[in-house]
């Protein structure tokens, strides 16, 4: 779906991302994870065309998009949140997600059954069934400045979706949510990967939560990748525990 070859991203004299290589297959649900100033969101930018990499490749479904927009992206499938959620706030929010929609260029109803529509999944084919699938439909005619911001990371999400992306990219959803949120937000999104069949890369903080419901998980650390495998063993990784998990995630990744 997605490959990163040797991926830097410079600052002037700072190297925010250092030569990172990645490979995101179809349907995988994959963490990446690393201490603050790790360069996960400049490698999330990068990946997604918001940031054009000093040098690298970046190859999406199988065309080379390298020093692309981002709309260039879009059109390849590619859909992404950010740290904070960019909501229109005094639209409603199923206006948000027809906007989305929009964006995607959907067909009129009536053309659902031919060419690219006939592809998109039901739960995707209009705002209300978007909105369902959130769990945002009592909000449906609200502000969505006057909603939680809770339900503004599921608003943005919805928006992405309505995109119709096949790989989504959640920059710290669970950010600033609590408890049992995270864990309803990390259902959500395990369910977006079993349901619709897309890829998903999801940073976080949440590492614990993460861990639990991600098969693969990437680790940064000042800009390198140090790690790259399913959770059990990178939880293992002497260079992990040295540069950010500490020992108490090997107890949890044993158990």
């Amino acid at each position: 779906m997605l490959a990163a070859r040797e991926v830097t991203v410079r600052f002037g004299g700072l190297t925010a991302v250092d030569q990172v290589s990645a490979t995101l297959q179809s349907g995988e649900l994959v963490g990446i994870i690393g201490p603050n100033g790790a360069g996960k969101t400049t490698f999330f930018n990068a990946i997604s065309g918001v940031l054009a990499p000093t040098s690298g490749r970046l190859i999406v479904a199988g065309d080379d998009l390298t020093g692309k927009g981002p709309h260039r992206f879009a059109k390849h499938g590619l859909a992404r949140t950010f740290q904070t959620p960019r909501v229109f706030a005094d639209m409603s929010v199923a206006q948000n997600i027809e906007f989305g929609l929009k964006f995607a260029g959907r067909r009129h109803r009536k053309y659902w059954l031919w060419g690219e529509e006939a592809s998109v999944p039901w739960a995707l084919r209009d705002a209300g069934n978007i909105l369902q699938l959130i769990g945002l439909s009592a909000q449906a005619e609200l502000p969505a400045g006057s909603i939680t911001p809770s339900q503004q990371r599921l608003l943005e999400i919805g928006m992405a979706l309505a995109t119709r992306p096949r790989l989504l990219l959640l920059d710290e959803v669970a950010a600033g949510l609590t408890e049992n949120e995270i864990e309803n937000m990390a259902a959500l999104v395990r369910r977006l990967r079993d349901e619709l069949g897309l890829t998903v890369v999801w940073i976080e903080h949440a590492v614990r939560t993460l861990l639990r419901h991600v098969e693969r998980v990437i680790v940064l650390h000042q800009g390198r990748k140090i790690a790259d495998g399913p959770p059990a063993e990178v939880v293992r990784n002497a260079e992990v525990i040295e540069a950010y998990l500490g020992d108490e995630m090997v107890e949890e990744g044993a158990a």
